[in-house]
């Protein structure tokens, strides 16, 4: 049966960069929500300090909530042999911080696409990368989760595996029980492509998801492919809107889900407007789950 979490999406700066909120305070806000879980990150600030993550998971457990799965954003297609493993074992960190706050899913992904690297050489590099990172993985009971992803909030470079040619033939490359696909349904428009198309490629490897919305401020999706590279983030035309009011078919991708089995975790990125945008996303999805799962609580 699936299961509701939400992400932090408004507050990453406030979180991850200047402090200017507490994971406490993000806490007391998502645990009232109706919600089962709440999805966490690695870059937080109060992460660092490895004393700090048993007490955040029991802070949200006396919540009734849990903490199923982790966001991470490794490196993996940089060209420095070093600076690869000092990734891998950043990733590795991150591994053991999922399973302490007794998480299931981790996050990985490929890694930058730099303008020097080829196909051929980025999938190899990453693939390298993430099965060197499987055997701690299945130690911990841990499923590494690859997502196809845009960019990193604090990325120069889009996602080496954006496109859905790149993103499928990696994920064909590693066969492991401790290995599955996050799909974010919505990144998939911003390479241009169908997201549908996509999810029917890849819906048996599907163990959890991220739910959004996007739209464009001004522009078009030519336009910002055109300033993706080179600046820090998210570029600025971009926006995430209230789930149920962009692009995406929750209809037909909880449909496919649905058939192939999906029992996992889906995680809403929204409420970049207020809170109240974020309750109406959740009110939504809750809605929708509940039409293809109807044992859904």
């Amino acid at each position: 049966m699936p299961k509701l979490a939400v992400f932090p999406k408004a507050f990453m700066q406030a979180l991850c960069k200047d402090g200017t909120m507490k994971l406490s305070e993000w806490i007391e806000l998502a645990c009232a929500l109706d919600v089962q879980g709440l999805e966490w990150y690695a870059g937080f600030l109060e992460m660092e300090d490895e004393k700090n993550w048993s007490g955040f998971r029991k802070d949200v457990e006396q919540h009734g909530k849990e903490i199923p799965m982790l966001c991470c954003s490794p490196d993996f297609t940089h060209p420095d042999p070093s600076f690869r493993k000092n990734e891998i074992d950043k990733q590795l960190r991150w591994i053991e911080m999922t399973y302490v706050l007794g998480g299931s899913y981790c996050r990985v992904l490929s890694g930058q696409r730099r303008p020097e690297l080829s196909m051929d050489e980025g999938v190899q590099l990453a693939t390298d990368c993430i099965k060197a990172c499987l055997p701690k993985a299945e130690e911990l009971g841990i499923t590494l989760i690859l997502e196809n992803h845009y960019k990193d909030d604090f990325w120069e470079y889009p996602e080496f595996a954006q496109k859905m040619e790149v993103f499928c033939q990696l994920v064909n490359r590693i066969d492991h029980p401790n290995f599955g696909v996050n799909y974010d349904p919505s990144n998939t428009f911003l390479a241009g492509e169908d997201p549908l198309e996509l999810l029917y490629r890849i819906s048996d490897r599907v163990v959890t998801m991220h739910a959004s919305d996007r739209y464009l401020i001004e522009g078009t999706i030519e336009d910002l492919r055109n300033e993706e590279s080179g600046s820090v983030g998210y570029a600025k035309r971009l926006s995430h809107g209230e789930i149920g009011k962009g692009l995406n078919d929750y209809d037909a991708i909880f449909k496919e889900l649905k058939r192939v089995g999906f029992d996992g975790w889906v995680s809403i990125e929204d409420g970049v407007d207020g809170m109240d945008q974020l309750e109406r996303s959740v009110a939504f999805l809750r809605k929708k789950l509940k039409i293809y799962w109807p044992d859904f609580k």
